[in-house]
């Protein structure tokens, strides 16, 4: 296969995977696709970040009250996701509380219904997102800059799925992903996220506050990929998705201290 249709196929199961957004199946999905669609993940939540813009901008027209519209935001991005990552938050959360014993871990993450963990979860990381972007939209430039940071979350994406990082289990959506990213790849998503979240900075006031928020994501993401691995064995699907929810959460807080 061409390196175009690489591209294509992997921006296709990207878009699809991660959003509620309707596109063409790609032609395969083998270990090149979705390494390829982790790094455009970014990329591929435009249409998220496009909805989420929208929705802080019609919210400043009708004098929506801030905290109104930063769970309008969630709410929009649930509903773009079909609450995936959301599920993978709550799934991760029950597994990592569940047993000493990864394999029974690993089972409750598979099918078992959200527990008390898992709700917690959801409730902490939800309520710092909306806190976070309570402060956040009522800046004057906050659409734009809001849509940025969805999409930056994404990145972490590539960050969860780069070589090295070893799959929990060798079934699941997630097999196909982990560690099918190059670190070449890894970076060129983290450049384009911190390109973005400089832009949102600035579009707030200052890049500094976001920039650091973006290295402090990183580095979130990295200790929950280190306690899955110790505590699992490696990492699933779930994983990414609370990766993503938690990624946005570091994101909007550190943009709310601009």
């Amino acid at each position: 296969m061409t390196r175009a249709s690489t591209l294509r196929d992997g921006w296709l199961h990207a878009t699809s995977t991660l959003s509620a957004v309707r596109v063409p199946p790609p032609s395969r999905v083998d270990r090149a696709v979705a390494g390829t669609a982790m790094v455009l993940a970014p990329v591929a939540a435009l249409p998220l970040g496009a909805a989420a813009a929208v929705v802080v901008l019609v919210a400043d027209l009708v004098d929506l009250p801030a905290l109104a519209t930063a769970y309008v935001v969630l709410l929009t991005l649930a509903l773009g996701t079909r609450a995936f990552h959301w599920d993978g938050l709550a799934d991760t959360a029950d597994g990592l509380t569940a047993s000493y014993s990864p394999e029974r871990s690993l089972e409750v993450m598979r099918t078992g219904p959200v527990g008390p963990a898992g709700v917690v979860a959801v409730v902490l990381v939800s309520g710092m997102q909306a806190a976070g972007l309570t402060a956040v939209v009522r800046h004057e430039h906050a659409w734009w800059a809001v849509g940025l940071l969805v999409c930056a979350s994404r990145a972490a994406l590539a960050v969860c799925c780069v070589r090295g990082v070893p799959a929990a289990r060798a079934d699941g959506l997630g097999a196909t992903h982990i560690g099918a990213v190059p670190v070449v790849g890894a970076i060129a998503t983290l450049l384009v996220a911190a390109v973005a979240t400089a832009f949102a900075g600035h579009a707030l006031g200052s890049a500094v506050p976001t920039l650091i928020g973006l290295v402090v994501m990183v580095a979130a993401v990295l200790a929950l990929l280190l306690r899955c691995v110790r505590r699992l064995g490696g990492i699933t699907g779930d994983v990414l998705g609370a990766a993503t929810e938690l990624s946005f959460a570091v994101l909007v807080l550190a943009a709310a201290t601009v």
